[in-house]
């Protein structure tokens, strides 16, 4: 137990990465909210940033035209870099919206590690400007929306495999390209193609 109480009070006065839930849908709205707060109740030197970690994301229509769009990385929360006391804790649980801080105890917010900082913020194309050590080559790309499984069943809508049928062999998300291994001639071959030259079979 002492140990814990020595852990609180170092932790009582730094400046550290916090995560709020928010209802559904009312991100925005508590990003808004929490900043007009922190300004008229000038209190910028205990709330730093507020920041809803948002992503690029590849999405194909059925013609397979591609177009990128963004997205909450983590739908129902928002990150709050902040100094935790009475006062600061008050003001983000009250504003409208707010459900909750994320810990075991809503009481005692539990702050995110380094490490689960700087993962959220390299893969966040918000968080660039937030880290410390910037890295200028560090611009995450658009991810592609890939929502196909492993041994699924699959037509090909374009290509010289054109209306052939196959089976998802292997998903590389992070270049949107498939292996679907379709049957030719009694023989299953595997083709290498783009996830948005195939659809699902229903």
């Amino acid at each position: 137990m002492d140990e814990n109480k020595n852990a609180e009070t170092l932790e009582k006065g730094k400046r550290h990465w916090y995560v709020i839930h928010t209802y559904s849908g009312y991100e925005n709205k508590v990003s808004a909210n929490l900043e007009r707060k922190v300004h008229s109740l000038g209190m910028s030197d205990r709330i730093f940033h507020i920041m809803i970690p948002m992503e690029n994301e590849v999405v194909a229509d059925e013609n397979g035209t591609k177009r990128i769009v963004t997205r909450k990385v983590f739908p129902g929360y928002v990150l709050v870099e902040m100094i935790i006391d009475d006062r600061t804790w008050y003001v983000v649980r009250n504003t409208p919206g707010v459900t909750g801080f994320v810990g075991p105890d809503n009481k005692q917010p539990v702050p995110l590690s380094d490490e689960e900082v700087k993962r959220i913020m390299t893969g966040s194309i918000n968080g660039q400007g937030l880290q410390e050590e910037e890295d200028s080559d560090s611009q995450p790309k658009a991810k592609p929306q890939i929502n196909l499984q492993l041994q699924q069943r699959v037509r090909l809508k374009t290509g010289p495999f054109a209306s052939f049928e196959g089976v998802v062999s292997a998903i590389d998300r992070e270049r949107g390209k498939l292996k679907v291994l379709v049957d030719m001639f009694g023989r299953e071959t595997p083709v290498d193609i783009d996830y948005t030259q195939v659809e699902e079979i229903e």
